[in-house]
């Protein structure tokens, strides 16, 4: 039987399909539901195994990124939500979503600010895996794409020794093939340590500023025509998936 994914919409949330596409092509069945009608009906959630909070503006980051969001789960959703965690459930937040995960203080006493550069920054990264995490299982570098605004993880010496020892770090930017490619500068965004993506203690809490969902395929890899003839020349395959979806597909066997 396929897992089933939960992913929250509703007030400024905009990825909510690719998402639930990237859950699906991974093996999954994805349920888009807003916000109002889990109030409405909060069992909904417990009858999931993966939840997952998408990029966007929700409240149009009014009051902060994700802060409205997290209040409005906390404030009706929080007792159903840890149960779902407690249950052994996984829960993904990806970019406005691991914001709504660091207010609700799912990941521990850290924040996100805004970029060194003050801008909202899009462009390719290079991440390397340092954490045990199922979301993460196989996995030892990604090429995925970024796109906000506030994705400056900070947090105090004292939670980064903890987290550090509790293996709560788990993605961070490092000069990797499409930034030598692109000449980009590893770290987009004057994050510490080079802090892309974290989980909770158990590592199935997962959030990242990075977006896995538009890493699906192949094609929507920035040099992929230089690949494509790289790989042909040499005799090989032309990939159909990109590297983001092996994150969905750990989600799925997970459960499997």
């Amino acid at each position: 039987m396929k897992p089933k994914a939960l992913v929250f919409s509703g007030y400024g949330f905009n990825c909510e399909e690719e998402l639930a596409f990237a859950f699906e092509r991974a093996g999954a069945r994805a349920d888009i539901i807003h916000i109002n009608d889990l109030i409405e009906r909060p069992a909904l959630l417990l009858r999931h195994q993966i939840a997952a909070f998408p990029g966007g503006f929700a409240y149009g980051d009014d009051t902060g990124s994700g802060n409205a969001y997290a209040r409005k789960v906390r404030n009706h959703l929080w007792d159903k939500l840890r149960a779902f965690i407690s249950r052994d459930g996984l829960v993904l937040g990806v970019c406005n979503g691991f914001q709504v995960l660091v207010r609700l203080g799912l990941l521990g006493p850290v924040a996100l600010l805004p970029n060194d550069s003050a801008r909202y920054t899009v462009r390719w990264t290079d991440v390397q895996n340092n954490s045990a995490s199922p979301w993460l299982a196989n996995i030892t570098k990604l090429m995925l794409p970024i796109a906000h605004g506030e994705g400056k993880l900070y947090a105090s010496d004292k939670t980064l020794t903890v987290m550090k020892k509790k293996k709560m770090i788990a993605l961070k930017y490092i000069q990797g093939e499409i930034c030598t490619h692109l000449s980009l500068a590893a770290n987009p965004t004057g994050t510490i340590e080079d802090i892309a993506g974290i989980t909770d203690e158990t590592g199935r809490v997962f959030g990242l500023m990075p977006h896995p969902e538009r890493a699906t395929f192949f094609t929507q890899l920035p040099h992929w025509t230089y690949l494509k003839e790289q790989l042909q020349r040499e005799g090989k395959p032309i990939p159909k998936y990109g590297p983001g979806l092996k994150i969905f597909e750990n989600a799925v066997q997970y459960f499997a």
